[in-house]
């Protein structure tokens, strides 16, 4: 059983950094395209990036692109998305998952393994 364990969420100001971490257990996390979700209650869930298998490939949506920053440690098992320049519309809870699919231009909304999440909030 492939288990996914986010952390790095928290409180941070405007115009500050956080670091998300997804630790994965029960599989290399090199056989699996990672993705990043966040949802903010009573709003759809948003694909905002992902990296392929082969790490590859890179996908951003507008909302993060040249902001965030995904990565994945294959030694480590554990991948990261690096998040500049905070706004407080990125305040949400952020999910990883292992994503169906990851190409330049899209990523897959569904995923086998989901984390728990973990709450990131951006204000002053």
């Amino acid at each position: 059983q492939v288990q996914l364990v986010e952390s790095g969420g928290g409180l941070v100001q405007p115009g500050g950094s956080l670091r998300l971490s997804c630790d994965v257990s029960g599989d290399r996390v090199d056989f699996y395209h990672i993705g990043w979700f966040r949802q903010v209650p009573g709003q759809e869930r948003e694909g905002i990036s992902c990296i392929s298998s082969s790490r590859r490939v890179t996908f951003y949506a507008d909302s993060g692109k040249g902001r965030f920053t995904i990565s994945v440690d294959n030694a480590a098992n554990t991948a990261f998305l690096q998040m500049d320049g905070l706004q407080p519309e990125d305040t949400a809870v952020y999910y990883c998952a292992t994503v169906h699919f990851c190409l330049p231009m899209k990523m897959a909304p569904s995923a086998d393994y989901w984390g728990q999440g973990t709450q990131v909030t951006v204000s002053s």
